[in-house]
């Protein structure tokens, strides 16, 4: 059974108690109010009436009292217990008596011993199926019941307005009740609208396609629509994190792609050389491998100069190559602790002695461009929050993409100051990077274009340098120009600055 029906039935029932509780006082009301001034009538009859007799010998009406009663609207009859205990009628008024368009009328009474004392009663009493309101009055001798005076009158009229009354209240109860049935089912199917729409909602949803879709909110600020704000709220982090996830995995297959990409060249370089020295050194004596590509069965006729220069420049390349996995592999596994939420350990952190470690070590990176340092003036006695180490490796990738991109020029190094912030900054005079190529840089293993692809690298260098500056609560900011330069500044926020006195 639906929430929508239960509601109704629940309503209707409710409203079916309320009707019949209703009528019942309404009939009640009604019924009294007919039923009293009647019965104050015959009670005022029958006090007034006037019965004489003599034992042994019957009981009848007063004379006098004949004439004063209006034989039309009420009807007397006395009964005389003397003769038997169940009694006989004595006496009655001319109106119950028989006649030539009438049949003679003649109350039911009791025996003697249900009489109560001294008690009068109104009873209901039908002769040939006409109703009559009686009331029986006893007639007391010697404090014994010796007979009963029964006034009584048709209640027709009154039967028949209570008749109607209960029929006005059936059909009037019944029309309401169906009524409000209706109008629940309306109302309930209008109250829970929302709540279908939140269903449907989810149904769509729940293939996954459509987490754009929101409840729309027409309700006012009422339970619904307060259940329709957190639907959404819900949908919209729902479709959050399935976006989330969807970038997520799209960027790990990414990864994995050109994690093997660079791999795959120093290792094919690594390989080409291996084989280069078995044929130089070994000839025709190694076996070929099944893995290995074009390898020349035939041996290699060279002198032994010609050898160890070959060999030299062969362990030349595959060091190199060493070095550049090697590189790549230390890349990887800080991306790999960035993706884990891997936490540094922090702590106060002098820049100027940092700043002239990196410059130092620098001076000795292969380069092209010279190498110039300062001024670095605004990094005496400014600490910051963070890992040393790291911050000194985020310098070094900056420093190393400067000399990377600029083959003549200079590459240099200096401090910077704004508001709450220290800036180390390092400016080169290289290629430059196109404006549109800047929001990219930042990702893993992105290239910007041809002229810069051209360069040797893994692409993870300035990603890996994005996530230490975001562990640091700071940022890098990039100004460049294409074929004129750049500039990247990574902008710390000050823990503490003390100056000299």
């Amino acid at each position: 059974m639906s929430i929508r029906l239960r509601l109704t039935l629940w309503y209707s029932g409710l409203l079916a108690v309320t009707l019949v509780a209703f009528g019942v006082v309404i009939y009640g009301i009604v019924q009294n109010n007919t039923m009293s001034s009647l019965k104050d009538q015959l009670r005022r009859i029958s006090e007034e009436t006037q019965v004489r007799g003599r034992v042994g010998q019957g009981v009848n009406l007063s004379g006098v009292l004949r004439s004063a009663i209006d034989y039309n609207s009420f009807f007397i009859q006395i009964v005389n217990y003397i003769p038997t205990i169940t009694g006989v009628v004595d006496d009655k008024t001319p109106n119950m008596r028989s006649s030539t368009n009438r049949p003679e009328l003649t109350f039911t009474f009791p025996k003697q011993n249900e009489v109560r004392h001294g008690e009068y009663a109104f009873v209901k009493r039908e002769i040939e199926g006409i109703p009559f309101l009686v009331l029986e009055n006893p007639i007391m001798y010697n404090d014994e019941v010796v007979g009963l005076l029964q006034v009584g009158a048709w209640t027709g009229r009154e039967e028949q307005l209570l008749h109607q009354l209960r029929s006005i209240l059936w059909f009037a109860g019944a029309a309401g009740l169906i009524a409000a049935f209706l109008l629940g089912m309306f109302l309930s199917r209008k109250a829970l609208m929302p709540i279908n729409r939140v269903t449907e909602a989810a149904e769509r949803i729940q293939s996954g396609s459509e987490l754009s879709l929101r409840i729309p909110r027409e309700k006012p600020n009422d339970e619904i629509g307060r259940l329709t704000d957190t639907l959404n709220a819900m949908l919209s982090g729902v479709e959050r994190a399935y976006k989330n996830l969807e970038d997520s995995n799209a960027a790990q297959r990414r990864f994995v792609s050109d994690a093997s990409h660079e791999l795959r060249t120093p290792l094919t370089t690594i390989r080409g050389n291996v084989d280069l020295l078995e044929k130089i050194w070994i000839g025709g004596e190694a076996e070929p491998r099944e893995d290995t590509e074009n390898v020349a069965s035939t041996t290699l006729v060279l002198t032994d100069e010609e050898k160890r220069g070959m060999s030299l420049e062969s362990i030349r390349d595959i060091a190199d190559e060493a070095r550049r996995m090697s590189g790549l592999v230390n890349h990887l596994l800080s991306l790999a602790r960035a993706d884990a939420g891997y936490v540094m350990e922090m702590g106060d952190v002098e820049l100027l002695p940092l700043a002239e470690e990196a410059a130092r070590r620098a001076a000795f990176l292969p380069r092209k461009a010279e190498w110039a340092v300062g001024p670095l003036d605004l990094l005496s006695e400014v600490k910051v929050r963070g890992n040393r180490d790291y911050l000194l490796q985020l310098l070094f990738i900056l420093i190393e993409n400067g000399f990377k991109y600029t083959p003549f020029g200079v590459v240099r190094l200096y401090a910077a100051r704004r508001d709450n912030a220290i800036g180390l900054s390092v400016a080169d005079t290289g290629i430059g990077i196109a404006l549109e190529e800047v929001p990219h840089i930042f990702e893993r293993f992105y290239r910007v274009d041809v002229s810069r692809g051209e360069t040797s690298g893994t692409g993870l260098g300035l990603s890996i340098a994005k996530w230490i500056a975001d562990m640091h609560h700071a940022r890098i900011e990039v100004q460049t120009r294409l074929g004129e330069g750049t500039v990247f500044t990574l902008w710390l926020p000050v823990q503490r600055e003390e100056k000299p006195a």
